[in-house]
């Protein structure tokens, strides 16, 4: 059984084994959190971004998905990139959304990550409304097996998002 947590902090800055970065599909960086793990990272994991563009996503990585890279400079282990969906793009379907949590901790599963952190995906500059991103996400990693994951956590940037997935897990009993 895992835990499942929320705190309001810099996700940057996370211990877990594993971080997720709200990327954008060229993955080769941008603003946000996307932009804050890359300066923390270092030129690194551009270059391994670049990398993966070359040989297994070549034209971008679709929304909903998920791919690892190392963390380099970051107190982690790993970044998991997932490409949220975009809402003024009229990518407003839950289960896109549902789809960035699954599929980081399966990849992080895979890793064989016992510990992970979210960042509230979709719900910055891609328009999803915090209280429909923290129900969504809450649901998709409670009901997820996440097979070797004990911690999941999910770090928040400010107390209006903080407060919506706190009550996401409290509606759930989590």
């Amino acid at each position: 059984m895992s835990t499942i947590d929320t705190v309001t902090g810099d996700i940057t800055r996370e211990t877990t084994d594993a971080i997720v970065n709200a990327a954008n599909s060229t993955l080769l960086g941008g603003g946000g959190v996307d932009g804050a793990i890359h300066r923390a990272a270092g030129p690194r994991l551009l270059e391994a971004c670049r990398r993966v563009r070359r040989t297994s996503f070549p034209d971008g990585l679709p929304v909903g998905e998920a791919v690892a890279t190392d963390a380099f400079d970051l107190p982690c282990r790993w970044v998991i990139h997932t490409v949220g969906p975009n809402a003024y793009r009229g990518q407003t379907h839950p289960a896109l959304l549902a789809s960035c949590f699954t599929r980081s901790l399966d990849v992080a599963a895979e890793l064989g990550a016992a510990s992970i952190a979210f960042p509230a995906i979709s719900a910055g500059a891609y328009g999803w409304d915090a209280d429909e991103v923290a129900r969504i996400a809450v649901a998709a990693v409670g009901e997820h097996p996440k097979p070797g994951i004990e911690t999941v956590r999910f770090v928040l940037f400010g107390p209006r998002v903080f407060e919506a997935f706190q009550q996401a897990l409290s509606e759930r009993g989590d």
